[in-house]
């Protein structure tokens, strides 16, 4: 590797973990792509005994999340590692999805087990079926900012959209959603690979005490929620145990509070930046969800996928990757690959894609994925209609970014219509 290569990877390249790289992180992930599909960086976690990789184009990134046989998401299975989110966990703490079995942290037959006990909830029928109350929650966000000719589109529709649809499906009673979302975002934003700041680990504790307070409830009170379902599931005595009941809550809640929201923030901003595509698709706004799938391929939620481990010695394009190595999959820098895209640094709404990572690969793609297309259809949809001359309200250069845990968000988007 030559000099200026080394440079990249030891501080830019961790750039990307922290934060540090800003609002733009994508010109380092085209040079990682010419350094090679897959490049040793320093271990984010500081560790001096194995090595890390990152994983820049799609072909070996599709590759390392589906097969789970020589790459697993348990770090703990393998002999001198432990999970990245368990270390220094308070054993005294309920379990969540970031300490405990979960379907972020476990390969099969675990992992085929507990998603089966959800996935009757988030099939895309189910899904298609939330329409009229996503629409509903979307009117009701717009109809309390339309009056005032001006939003904080982040605070006022991006973020409360998909919260409230979740929170719905889970039974999350309204009084508690405020509290919810501090300790979403307390944890999104205190941790990173190898970053746990200060206080996080209260939040944690506290997200999951109320979690079990919210399941004791519904085993005293069921409803037609999906925490009450699962509990019915677990009473019925399928395999269900309360660690895993408690984490996969946490999961859901926590999954939902944290990526649509980013691709509607996220997914506005690139289109005012692009005026030309957001021209093209309010002139005919049944290009939306073929949109959606652009904003997702060309800047979506997650910057990485969780790590996966070597569970033996293979070679993957070309580098020898030892047993136990670590091996990040990069989503945004594979959803860019010159060799899958044509012209992949432009935005085209139209473009017609077969595939992109934005939602991961294999056995672990998210859950929510079916849920986050209706959201961002509506979403889109909605607010194009009711508010075709959005626009920016302050200098483009005052947006500001915040990093969470593997993806990037807006702080704000103050916008006029």
């Amino acid at each position: 590797m030559k000099n200026s290569d080394r440079i990249l990877s030891d501080k830019s390249i961790l750039d990307v973990f922290s934060g540090e790289s800003g609002e733009n992180p994508f010109p380092i992930f085209a040079k990682m792509r010419t350094m090679g599909a897959v490049i040793p960086i320093p271990s984010p976690m500081g560790e001096k005994d194995r090595q890390t990789w990152m994983v820049t184009r799609m072909e070996e990134a599709m590759q390392v999340l589906k097969d789970h046989t020589q790459f697993t998401v348990d770090g703990s299975s393998m002999a001198n590692n432990s999970s990245i989110w368990q270390n220094n966990a308070d054993p005294s703490a309920p379990p969540t999805f970031l300490t405990a079995k979960s379907l972020v942290s476990v390969d099969e037959p675990d992992h085929r087990r507990l998603r089966r006990l959800v996935s009757k909830a988030f099939t895309p029928k189910y899904m298609e079926s939330l329409r009229p109350r996503v629409q509903e929650i979307a009117d009701e966000l717009l109809d309390q900012v339309q009056q005032r000719g001006e939003m904080d589109l982040v605070k006022d529709y991006a973020y409360p959209l998909p919260i409230n649809v979740i929170s719905d499906m889970l039974g999350v009673p309204q009084a508690d959603r405020t509290k919810i979302r501090g300790w979403s975002e307390a944890i999104a934003h205190g941790l990173g690979l190898g970053r746990k700041d200060p206080g996080v680990a209260e939040q944690i504790r506290a997200f999951g005490e109320y979690i079990v307070q919210l399941v004791a409830e519904k085993r005293q009170h069921p409803a037609g929620d999906l925490i009450s379902q699962l509990i019915a599931i677990e009473e019925e005595g399928d395999r269900l145990d309360e660690a895993e009941l408690i984490s996969m809550i946490s999961l859901l809640i926590f999954a939902g509070h944290e990526t649509t929201p980013n691709l509607i923030a996220t997914g506005t901003l690139m289109l005012l930046d692009h005026p030309e595509q957001l021209k093209k698709l309010k002139a005919n706004l049944n290009l939306v969800p073929a949109a959606v799938e652009e904003l997702l391929r060309f800047n979506g939620p997650s910057t990485m996928a969780g790590p996966r481990f070597a569970t033996e010695d293979i070679e993957l394009a070309g580098q020898q990757i030892k047993k136990g190595d670590m091996v990040i999959p990069v989503l945004k820098s594979a959803n860019r690959d010159e060799l899958q895209f044509t012209d992949p640094e432009e935005l085209n709404i139209t473009r017609t894609i077969k595939r992109h990572l934005a939602f991961g690969q294999g056995i672990h793609m998210c859950l929510g994925a079916p849920l986050a297309r209706v959201e961002g259809d509506i979403a889109f949809s909605t607010l194009l209609r009711r508010m075709p001359n959005l626009r920016i309200s302050v200098p483009r250069e005052d947006i500001n970014w915040h990093f969470m845990l593997s993806s990037q968000g807006l702080t704000s988007l103050p916008v006029t219509f």
